[in-house]
């Protein structure tokens, strides 16, 4: 075997409560690439089969392959250093990669946790992995080549210095023709496996790189500040493979500006009608790039549900963030969505430095104005990369950098030095959620929410710590008034 492609196991409360173990299609977007070079490549995605370290080590013992990759997110990159760790030492002479955002922030603080690790991989990776699959051969020294691959880190070592000296490369190229890419290399997961969300596994990124700087989101700077795109036909040639030979019919764009380019977006959605195909999608948008035409004709498509990444209630808060939006346009925007029927999901940030405790109600009555179909609240995170980890690390308020608590669920910052606690920003959260998914009138329409919500909310740290034995003794009450009716 050539390249031996794992995806950890991801400890997130919200992610397992809700049953959204989905396909690692960064994974196959990998595999693709090197199958296209005719490299052998398996996946083990130990997300969903949670085997851990050493049973994976095991598996990866029997298939012997020359290049072990991993990916990581931030709270995932102690686990995914914890798995090479244990098969460096069964699989010596294998090279050890790793990739994905907060590697490619923090490149030679990766290397320097984990002699493990042999390299790691910054920004795209398709052509990247391909490189390194056709040069390294076990046994040799990896440094008479390594050098030459453009966009790394990796550590040179010598006889006088062990640790190694730790280098970049030169910086690899945005892939400028996305066409040219082979389409995620699906028939390696076994999409039967994945219970709930087996029928949500469609993803498909059909663009990448975003030309907005939000203060709290690094894809600008790891894809680009360019928009590069894939063609209408080419997007909808993906779609047909997912429909007729994976028998997926739901499908989620996973890009993050799917509908910058309106003429394109509008070509996509006439070609999945000119083809008669019968899907049903997801798309995200800023709620400034919509208007009726535009989501009438995806809607004829077969979108049926909208992400808007709303982020704040407050003006002042969304200009602290750099969204360049306003309330009134995001108002606008969910009313155009359900006013051709389709289904709003709506995303906010809670806690966010500079906010005060007003202004955090304000979101919350906010999102309940909007009345989407369904809300995401999360508590700021500054990730490594984005503009807000370097400005709140100048200033000496991030208050932990143990990346497995970076959930999104838990307040890292010291926010007793912004007027503020975690203790309160913490029940912001909980308060968001159960103020939102607990109204009646909510209720009446999206009943099967509650169990999820609570379930999710008792789950995580948040309810132990306040009230749960009485929210779930609320649940169960609410539980048994509606059997009996």
């Amino acid at each position: 075997m050539d390249v031996l492609l794992l995806n950890p196991y991801d400890e997130n409360a919200v992610k397992n409560s809700l049953g959204l173990i989905t396909p690692p299609l960064n994974l196959m977007y990998l595999a693709a690439a090197l199958e296209k070079e005719s490299l052998s490549v398996k996946i083990i995605d130990d997300d969903l089969l949670q085997r851990g370290y050493y049973k994976f080590a095991e598996m990866a013992a029997k298939i012997n392959p020359r290049i072990i990759g991993i990916t990581a997110t931030t709270s995932t990159i102690k686990t995914a250093l914890n798995y090479l760790e244990v098969v460096k030492k069964i699989l010596p002479e294998s090279l050890t990669v790793i990739g994905g955002p907060h590697t490619t922030f923090m490149p030679f603080e990766t290397l320097k946790d984990s002699d493990a690790l042999d390299i790691v991989v910054l920004g795209e990776g398709e052509e990247t992995i391909v490189d390194l699959a056709n040069n390294y051969h076990a046994g040799e020294n990896i440094e008479e080549y390594i050098s030459k691959v453009n966009g790394i880190a990796y550590r040179e070592k010598n006889k006088w210095d062990k640790k190694g000296k730790l280098k970049l490369t030169q910086p690899r190229p945005l892939i400028e023709d996305l066409d040219s890419l082979p389409f995620p290399a699906r028939h390696l997961v076994p999409f039967e496996s994945y219970g709930v969300s087996k029928n949500q596994s469609g993803g498909i990124v059909t663009s990448r790189g975003c030309v907005y700087s939000c203060g709290y989101c690094s894809s600008s700077l790891i894809m680009g500040k360019k928009f590069r795109s894939r063609s209408p036909g080419n997007v909808v040639d993906e779609i047909e493979e997912l429909v007729y030979r994976y028998n997926i019919r739901d499908i989620a764009f996973m890009d993050d500006t799917f509908m910058l380019n309106k003429t394109r977006a509008h070509k996509i959605a006439y070609e999945i009608k000119a083809r008669d195909l019968d899907v049903s999608f997801v798309a995200s948008s800023r709620v400034d790039m919509v208007n009726k035409n535009l989501l009438s004709s995806l809607k004829n498509a077969g979108m049926n549900t909208l992400y808007y990444g709303v982020e704040s209630g407050s003006q002042r808060v969304l200009n602290l963030m750099k969204k360049g939006i306003t309330l009134k346009q995001a108002e606008n925007a969910v009313k155009s969505a359900k006013n051709v029927g389709l289904n709003v999901l709506a995303s906010f940030i809670i806690g966010y430095p500079g906010e005060t405790e007003e202004e955090m109600n304000k979101t919350i009555d906010f999102s309940i104005k909007l009345d989407p179909d369904y809300s995401q609240y999360s508590i700021l995170t500054p990730f490594p990369g984005t503009p807000i980890y370097h400005d709140l690390k100048k200033k000496g308020l991030i208050d932990t950098e143990n990346w497995g608590t970076y959930t999104v669920m838990k307040p890292v910052l010291k926010y007793e030095k912004m007027g503020l606690t975690k203790k309160l920003v913490e029940r912001k959260l909980a308060l968001a959620y159960l103020k939102f998914y607990t109204r009646p009138n909510y209720l009446l329409k999206h009943r099967h929410m509650l169990r999820v919500m609570i379930e999710t909310l008792l789950r995580s740290f948040v309810l132990p710590k306040l009230q749960g034995n009485a929210v779930k003794g609320w649940y169960q009450n609410f539980e048994n008034q509606s059997s009996s009716k």
